[in-house]
C-alpha cells in the first residue's frame, strides 16, 4: 500500500468513526478511530510535504483527543459526551479558545477570496445584458447608496443566479458588479470550500459567511457553483451532502443574518443544481447568446485601441454574421484578427517607406518607417522582418478583410442542444437576461 492510500484508508475510516459516534455507538467509534489513527501515523511517517505533514499531526491530535474522551466515557469515568466530531460536543472554556483558534485560522485561510483591487470592468464594458445588469444594480448598488428605499417589506435582493451557455458574460458580469459595488468582494471557487478532512468544508462554508457578517456590506460570488451544490442523490459522498446542507443553512437558514450579504452565482448547468438551492436564489437571470448589436458592440470593446481601418457598417456586418457567437468566440476571433499584422510582418518579402508621427514626439513626423507591402508595389524594397530595424517598423493596420480571414478559422463553440436546454430551463425557472 502506497503512502498515499494509508492516508486514504485513514480518511475513510475516520469517516466511519464519526457516523459511529454521531449515532451514539461510542465503544465501535472508539475502536475506528485508534484503527484510524495507526493508518494516520503510518501516513505521517512517508508523507514528504511539511505542510501536509503539519495537517496530519493537527488531525492526529484532534482524533487522539476525542478517542481518550470516548475512552473515559465508556469506562464510566465521565457523563455521557454529545457527539460531533474529533471535538465532541459540549467545550469547556479551553476548547472554546481552541475552537475560536480554528475558526480564526479559516477565516485567515479565506481572507485571500476578498478581492483587494478592483477589476475595472464598468457597467458599459458589458455589452446588452440589460436585465441582468438593472437586476443586480437593484441588488447592489441601489441599497448601499440609498438605504432608505430598502426599508419595511422591500428588501433587496440576497441570492441571483446568472445562468446561460459558456462564454455569455456571466463572470465578466461579476466582474462589472465587483468594480461598481461599494461592498466588499468575495470570489469563491469550489477549490476554497472543499476539503478532504472530515467536518471541514461545511465549518469553511461557515465561516465564509461570517466573515461575510463581519465585512459587510458584502457579495459572495461563487463560480460553477453546479460544482458545490449539485442535485443530491444516494451515490454522492457525505461531504458534498453536508456542503450542501451548510450552503442552504446560510443562505436562508433560522437565525442566521443575511442582511447586507448578496450571494451572487454563476452556472452553465443550471439543469444539474439542487432544487432547494434553486429556491434559494430569488432572481434566476437567463444570460443568452449576444444580439447582432451587442455582437458588433462587443467586437468595438475588443479591438479597443489596436489600430485598425473599419468603419461603424463593417462593425455592423461584423454583428451580422456572427450569429450563435458567443462573447467568448468573439474574443478569440478579434484576438486572432489582431494578430493577421504580425503574420503579415513575418511573411513578408517586400517592406516599403511610409510616413508616420514620431514615436518618441508624436508631434514630428517620420518619413523613414517601413511596413510590409506586395512585390508588385512601385516602391517596394526587397528584405525580410529580419533586415528592418525594430524602432522602424510601422506596424499594419487591422483591416475587415483581417477579421474575415479570422471567422472563417473560428466557429461558434455552443451547440444547439446545449441552448434547448437553457431555454427549457428558462420556461420553468428562470427569466430573460
Amino acid at each position: 500500500m502506497s503512502d498515499t492510500n494509508f492516508l486514504q484508508k485513514a480518511i475513510q475510516i475516520v469517516t466511519q468513526a464519526t457516523e459511529k459516534d454521531s449515532a451514539k455507538d461510542y465503544p465501535e467509534a472508539l475502536r475506528l478511530y485508534q484503527l484510524s489513527l495507526e493508518y494516520f501515523m503510518t501516513a505521517l511517517k512517508y508523507e514528504k510535504n511539511d505542510r501536509s505533514k503539519q495537517t496530519i499531526r493537527q488531525k492526529v491530535t484532534e482524533y487522539m483527543a476525542r478517542a481518550e474522551k470516548l475512552k473515559e466515557f465508556i469506562a464510566g469515568k465521565k457523563q455521557p459526551v454529545a457527539s460531533g466530531g474529533p471535538s465532541g460536543g459540549k467545550k469547556d472554556s479551553g476548547e472554546n479558545g481552541e475552537e475560536n483558534d480554528e475558526s480564526k485560522k479559516m477565516k485567515e485561510s479565506l481572507g485571500h477570496a476578498i478581492l483587494q483591487e478592483k477589476p475595472d470592468v464598468k457597467w458599459d464594458d458589458v455589452a446588452g445584458l440589460h436585465a441582468a445588469k438593472e437586476a443586480l444594480k437593484e441588488a447592489v448598488i441601489l441599497p448601499v447608496k440609498f438605504p432608505q428605499l430598502f426599508t419595511g417589506k422591500r428588501k433587496p435582493w440576497k441570492g441571483i443566479l446568472l445562468y446561460g451557455p459558456p462564454g455569455t458574460g456571466k463572470s465578466y458580469l461579476a466582474k462589472a458588479v465587483a468594480t461598481e459595488a461599494n461592498s466588499t468582494f468575495f470570489s469563491i471557487s469550489s477549490s476554497d470550500l472543499v476539503s478532504k478532512w472530515l467536518g471541514e468544508s461545511e465549518k469553511l462554508v461557515k465561516n465564509l459567511f461570517q466573515l461575510a457578517r463581519d465585512n459587510k456590506p458584502a457579495i459572495i460570488f461563487v463560480d460553477e457553483i453546479d460544482s458545490l451544490c449539485s442535485a443530491r442523490s444516494d451515490s454522492e459522498s457525505e461531504s458534498a451532502r453536508r456542503i450542501k446542507t451548510e450552503f442552504l443553512v446560510q443562505m436562508n437558514g433560522v437565525g442566521n443574518d443575511t442582511d447586507g450579504i448578496l450571494v451572487l452565482a454563476a452556472t452553465n448547468i443550471p439543469w444539474a443544481l439542487d432544487s432547494a438551492i434553486r429556491r434559494r436564489f430569488e432572481k434566476r437571470i437567463y444570460i443568452p447568446l449576444p444580439e447582432a448589436p451587442a455582437r458588433a458592440q462587443m467586437f468595438k470593446i475588443h479591438l479597443g485601441k489596436t489600430p485598425n481601418t473599419l468603419s461603424p457598417d463593417q462593425f455592423r456586418k461584423l454583428g451580422e454574421s456572427t450569429d450563435g457567437y458567443s462573447g467568448s468566440d468573439i474574443s478569440t476571433v478579434v484576438r486572432d484578427a489582431i494578430m493577421q499584422p504580425v503574420r503579415a510582418v513575418q511573411t513578408a518579402t517586400h517592406f516599403k517607406k511610409v510616413s508616420g508621427p514620431d514615436r518618441s514626439d508624436p508631434n514630428q513626423i517620420c518619413h523613414d518607417y517601413l511596413s510590409p507591402c506586395s512585390p508588385g508595389d512601385p516602391d517596394a524594397i526587397e528584405m525580410s522582418w529580419v533586415d528592418v530595424d525594430g524602432s522602424k517598423l510601422k506596424e499594419p493596420e487591422v483591416t475587415y478583410n483581417d477579421f474575415l480571414k479570422s471567422l472563417k478559422t473560428t466557429r461558434p463553440s455552443v451547440s444547439p442542444d446545449d441552448l434547448v436546454k437553457q431555454v427549457k430551463f428558462t420556461e420553468e425557472f428562470g427569466q430573460e437576461g
